[in-house]
């Protein structure tokens, strides 16, 4: 397989100069130009008052709780849909599997939405694609509670699950601007939560609102989220350093008369060169995430393994209702109740996380720190990203979360498997969805973690883009089959059917500790570990 990336995907540099050429321009002061000794022409940004890591920390964590809150109601959209399924069944006198269509299209909206959208916040920043893309999520979201027919529904969550889905990548790229590697564990954990603590409240909200005010008010409910969660957005700040220093040399231009566009030359990131090529900044917003997903076996993999567990949890919106309401006669309510075991998880899973970081990770990598003082100390008079890599802790350090998750998640699905019966009170599977959902969690936020530490800001949202377009796609099929599935096999076999599968994954993040390293020096992307 060839990881060779072609020109046209590369951010775009001068003729015979790299892109990690471009790195060490941004990355460290120099001498003055000789031609203009007044403006410097290297940028040293580590110590920039405008580089987010350098925000205090109120405003950094700030901008980590909104991208979480807009990627919360993104995927409460996607399942608080489900419960009112039998009533849009009936009203549009459609199937069974054409009334979950609504849900597979918003949830493949999900998929496609970040091939565009995050290559375009390495374009134009992240700011700009969040007052872009959210807003009109919420129009779309505002037509699906009007529509008449199933295809104008199906539609207009399509392009809702469109709109929305930047939130959940480009997220992961903010928050890759605003805090260093060593400091992301956190943060991140508390984005990460987002992607499952809603689609799992989204049944358990909407089967109480769908049973008292009927299926529109699913998406209504929906939509008053948005607006609330929207608002603080217009308090945020750029926080990506290219578009950042493109402003800077446009402002420093006009004060000028023009003059300084030319000094600043140097500062102009190589994303805003592509930018003014219409060829170059579409092969940027969909053929890279496309490229890395096909050529990279780190995103490749990964994005399978976290593809698989995804569209588990999504197939699970359509099969536990069945379940429980077969073994335990639940009715509507009591259906959504029973996410809560996911939910608990999804805390249980939050909760390992920070004390891992704070007892595990954190000290381990004070240690390293300590025993690579030197070459960090090297790495400083460094640029780019090999540079910055040498003053990190290997990406590798991020997976210990995973090692726990991979061995816990075939043991949760075998326990619902095996305990779903009228014999076995519902308490026994409701346990195993809690495991499962911390299981899920755990691998989730060390692929994420894993990924964004490796391809850094630059490469970070594509790469991201490219693990959410798998991710979602299998989570918009696995719901179109999993009923049937459960039908013809019975709650034992099929949830064992994914147990198996589960295990045959589960040695994924045990082979990056020993092969990772190998990898990143076979990528053709810039990796920062």
């Amino acid at each position: 397989m060839d990881s060779t990336v072609p020109d046209s995907l590369q951010t775009a540099a001068p003729r015979g100069e790299s892109p990690e050429l471009d790195e060490k321009r941004l990355s460290h002061s120099d001498e003055d130009s000789p031609h203009t000794p007044d403006f410097p022409t290297k940028v040293d940004w580590v110590d920039d008052p405008d580089n987010a890591q350098n925000w205090k920390l109120a405003k950094r964590v700030f901008h980590t709780i909104v991208p979480t809150l807009i990627a919360f109601v993104t995927t409460l959209a996607s399942s608080i849909y489900t419960p009112g399924r039998s009533e849009v069944q009936v009203e549009f006198g459609v199937s069974t599997t054409v009334a979950i269509l609504p849900f597979s299209f918003y949830t493949l909206g999900l998929a496609f939405g970040p091939l565009i959208a995050s290559p375009c916040s390495e374009n134009f920043g992240r700011r700009a694609v969040y007052f872009v893309c959210t807003p009109i999520f919420g129009l779309f979201i505002l037509g699906s509670g009007f529509s008449k027919s199933i295809a104008s529904l199906t539609v207009c969550r399509f392009f809702a699950g469109c709109f929305g889905s930047p939130a959940l990548s480009v997220g992961n790229a903010t928050l890759s601007d605003i805090w260093a590697p060593h400091e992301r564990a956190i943060p991140m954990a508390i984005l990460v939560c987002a992607p499952f603590l809603g689609p799992t409240l989204g049944p358990l909200i909407g089967g109480f609102v769908a049973a008292d005010k009927g299926w529109r008010w699913t998406q209504w409910v929906t939509l008053f989220f948005t607006a609330a969660f929207l608002s603080p957005a217009f308090f945020m700040s750029e926080t990506y350093r290219k578009q950042i220093l493109k402003k800077r040399a446009k402002r420093q231009q006009r004060a000028d008369g023009g003059a300084a566009l030319r000094r600043t030359e140097t500062v102009a990131s190589h994303a805003s060169r592509a930018a003014q090529s219409t060829r170059a900044l579409l092969m940027n917003t969909i053929g890279r995430p496309v490229h890395m997903l096909v050529t990279e076996p780190i995103i490749g993999l990964f994005s399978l393994y976290v593809a698989f567990i995804f569209a588990m949890q999504y197939a699970f919106f359509a099969a536990f209702p069945w379940v429980f309401s077969t073994a335990y006669g639940f009715d509507l309510r009591q259906q959504g109740l029973t996410f809560l075991g996911l939910g608990v998880g999804c805390v249980v899973g939050f909760a390992t996380i920070c004390a891992s970081n704070r007892l595990v990770d954190a000290p381990r990598a004070a240690r390293w720190r300590e025993a690579n003082a030197q070459q960090q100390l090297e790495a400083g008079v460094r640029a780019g990203a090999r540079g910055r890599a040498a003053a990190s802790p290997p990406p590798e350090f991020a997976l210990s979360i995973a090692y726990p998750g991979s061995l816990l998640l075939p043991a949760a699905l075998f326990l619902f498997a095996w305990t779903a019966r009228p014999s076995i009170h519902w308490i026994v599977p409701i346990v195993a969805e809690t495991l499962f959902g911390a299981a899920n969690l755990l691998i989730f936020m060390a692929c994420t973690l894993y990924l964004m530490n490796t391809y850094g800001p630059a490469y970070g949202a594509s790469a991201m883009a490219a693990c959410s377009l798998l991710r979602y796609v299998l989570g918009a099929v696995f719901p179109l089959f999993i009923l049937q599935m459960y039908e013809a096999l019975g709650t034992g076999w099929a949830t064992s059917l994914l147990g198996f599968v589960s295990v045959g994954m589960a040695g994924l993040p045990w082979g990056f500790v020993r092969w990772g390293g190998w990898l990143r020096e076979k990528s053709g992307y810039p990796c920062e570990g």
